[in-house]
Parts: structure tokens; C-alpha cells; sequence
């Protein structure tokens, strides 16, 4: 952070923390001082915070408490290490539950659409805050190419899908939310992530789940430091913010150091409950599991697993639906096509989760199938 506030300095320009005064929104959000009506100013918000959730809840504050008619806004943020699902996404489908514990990665959910992502802080995140009417991605991207070319004469490019690529890897994915009557377009871009970790955790591992929740589309990844050693996060965040504020706010053109001057400029934010009433709240609602897991679209499982029977070893599905992350019902296949028999389950009306699966697994697998009866019963 100290080398993107030096080069703040270095080109004349001033970050501030902002301190509350008639309530943060209402200090911002513009009015009458003295500027030509309708003029659109703009501000470079930097969260101090790299706790996913408080990152999600002040998003979701600015988004429902601002005005952006006469003032845009984009926040730069990054957290500690974790994966970040679309809201309508399954997390069984998308990410390795088990890994992410292992390795105390947490998972969240975010309120926009779009695919899963590994966050930690070699990622540098930026949300675009602009009334529904103006809201635009190519506006947004274009901004953040322009950036990378102007301090690292990196040539990137936006793919059709709002990605942005280099030399056809993604960097950046993209997400939005549109509301009324305000809007925000996100995207997460890879610094020097660690692609391992990466790797650990959103690479399942092959099974059964049918679901109709959105699923991520695989592609194939690139740190910004595999294009230009010298990329680090600090002064990418300095890079992009400068760009942001000496760009017109509704057209891509460069209005330089003249432009710059008459903005907010750059300010850090600290989110607490004394600068944004009711963020705490916010904050608990992301990081509860009836949001992260259970607001996950009805799905199914089937696992194949073995009876003995004699001498003979019978293959046989487990099948479990799941509605609102719970276990809503349990039961066997003996045959294909054939009909479901109900296991009865202590289990059932439990959370979702790969521990809770292996048990019923562990209980049934190897029994004798005269006995499966016997087995279901006592589960």
C-alpha cells in the first residue's frame, strides 16, 4: 500500500482517510458545492479491510446507500485467501470443500452472478459504481487495458465473454449486479496469486451431482507477473485508480493530470460499523451458512458403492436430494432405471456436507445385502 500512496504524492495528487460527517453517504454522494450542475465526479475508494466478508458486506453498503448520479465511484479491495461463488452457484460443484478446510480457506458467496474465484492477496479486486443507466463493462475493462499498456506496456485483451485475457489466458473474470437505481460491475485480476492453492481449491474431484445451479466456465489462467515481472499489486491498485480518475466518466477519453485534479481523488476506507451503520449486520448475513450454503439451488447426488451378497458383490447407487444445503431425502438404487428404496437416516434433515455423505456410505457399504433392511434401519 506504501508504494501506491507514494506515487499518489509523486503526481501531485492527495489519499485521505475519510472521516464521517452527517453520516459517510450523505458526505459523499454530491449536491451543491459550487460545481457546474451535473458534472459527474468521481473517487477511488480502498478498503483497509482483507476479510472476504467485511469486503462483501462494504460493497453491498455502498451499492444500497449511495448516490451515483453525480458521483462515480470504484473500490479496490483484496483478501486473504478464498473462493468466491456466483449467487446462484452450487459450492459442492464449484470448489473442493474438503481441500478449503484443510488448508483454511474460507468460502463465500458473493451477491452478483457469474463464475467462482480464488481470491488471496497476490489479487487485486475492483468494483465500477454507477447509476443503472451508465452502467458499463467495456467502459470498465477498456480502462483497466489501458492501465497495464500505460504503465507496463502490457497488451491486453477483452474476449467476448468479458474476460480479460493475455495472449489468450485469463487474467480477469467479470461479474455485475443491476439493481435500481444503481449498478456495479466487478473483476478480479491475478497479480502474483498462487496458482497452487488455486489449483487445490476449485478443482473437484469427479462425482455425481446433478444440478441446475450455474456452473463456472474452465479456462486456462495467467499471472499479471508472467507478463511483466515487475506487476505487484501496490502500484497495479495506483495504476488503475489513476486511469479511473483521469478518464471521462461516461467516455473513454484521457483527460490527463488536469482531469485528475478536479476529482475526489483517492481514499481510504475503513469499514466499521462507525463509518457505515449497519455494515455488521451486512458482514454476518455473508459470512452465515444459511447464505453461503444454503441458498444453494435444489441438487442431487449418487454415489456408487458395493453389497456382498454370498458370494457375489451387488453395485448400487446412494442417492440424496438436497434443498437449502439439507438432506431432504436418502435413498438406495438397486438396479439402474429401478425404483428408489427410503433409507431411514438420523441423518436426514441434516446439512449437506462431504462428512455427512461418507457416513451414510461408510454405514451401508459392504453389508450384506439380506441385511440392507436391517442396515437402512439402523443408520
Amino acid at each position: 500500500m506504501a508504494a501506491a500512496l507514494v506515487r499518489i504524492r509523486a503526481i501531485g495528487f492527495r489519499a485521505t482517510a475519510l472521516v464521517p460527517h452527517r453520516g459517510f453517504a450523505s458526505a459523499l454522494e454530491g449536491g451543491k458545492d459550487g460545481r457546474v450542475e451535473g458534472e459527474i465526479k468521481k473517487s477511488v475508494f480502498i478498503s483497509q479491510s482483507y476479510d472476504i466478508f467485511t469486503n462483501l458486506a462494504l460493497e453491498d453498503w455502498i451499492y444500497r446507500n449511495f448516490d451515483f448520479k453525480n458521483h462515480h465511484v470504484l473500490m479496490l479491495w483484496s483478501n486473504n485467501p478464498c473462493v468466491v461463488i456466483g449467487r446462484h452457484q452450487n459450492p459442492w460443484v464449484e470448489s473442493n470443500i474438503s481441500a478449503l478446510e484443510r488448508n483454511g480457506v474460507v468460502l463465500a458467496r458473493r451477491n452478483s452472478g457469474g463464475g467462482t474465484v480464488y481470491h488471496d492477496r497476490g489479487n487485486l479486486n475492483c468494483t465500477f459504481f454507477t447509476p443503472r443507466e451508465r452502467y458499463n463493462r467495456k467502459y470498465n475493462l477498456n480502462l483497466i487495458t489501458r492501465a497495464l499498456f500505460r504503465e507496463w506496456s502490457i497488451k491486453a485483451d477483452i474476449s467476448d465473454r468479458d474476460d480479460i485475457l493475455f495472449r489468450g489466458k485469463k487474467i480477469s473474470g467479470t461479474a455485475a449486479k443491476l439493481g435500481q437505481p444503481n449498478a456495479y460491475h466487478h473483476c478480479t485480476l491475478l497479480v502474483n496469486t498462487n496458482k497452487d492453492q488455486l489449483t487445490q481449491a476449485l478443482v473437484m474431484e469427479k462425482g455425481d451431482i446433478q444440478s441446475r445451479a450455474t456452473k463456472s466456465v474452465p479456462a486456462q489462467v495467467k499471472n499479471l507477473t508472467d507478463a511483466n515481472k515487475q506487476v505487484n499489486v501496490p502500484q497495479l491498485l495506483s495504476a488503475i485508480g489513476y486511469e479511473f480518475l483521469r478518464t471521462n466518466a461516461t467516455e473513454l477519453i484521457d483527460g490527463g493530470r488536469e482531469l485528475v485534479m478536479k476529482q475526489r481523488g483517492f481514499q481510504l476506507i475503513n469499514p466499521t460499523e462507525k463509518w457505515f451503520p449497519g455494515i455488521t449486520a451486512l458482514r454476518d448475513n455473508f459470512e452465515a451458512w444459511d447464505w453461503r450454503f444454503g441458498r444453494t439451488p435444489k441438487f442431487s447426488v449418487e454415489k456408487s458403492i458395493e453389497l456382498k451378497s454370498e458370494e457375489k458383490i451387488h453395485s448400487v447407487k446412494l442417492h440424496v436430494d438436497v434443498e437449502g444445503g439439507i438432506m431432504t431425502e436418502i435413498a438406495l438404487i438397486l438396479s439402474p432405471g429401478g425404483e428408489r428404496i427410503p433409507v431411514v437416516s438420523s441423518l436426514k434433515g441434516r446439512e449437506y456436507s462431504d462428512d455427512n455423505l461418507n457416513g451414510i456410505i461408510a454405514a451401508l457399504k459392504g453389508v450384506s445385502a439380506e441385511n440392507v433392511k436391517l442396515a437402512m434401519n439402523n443408520l
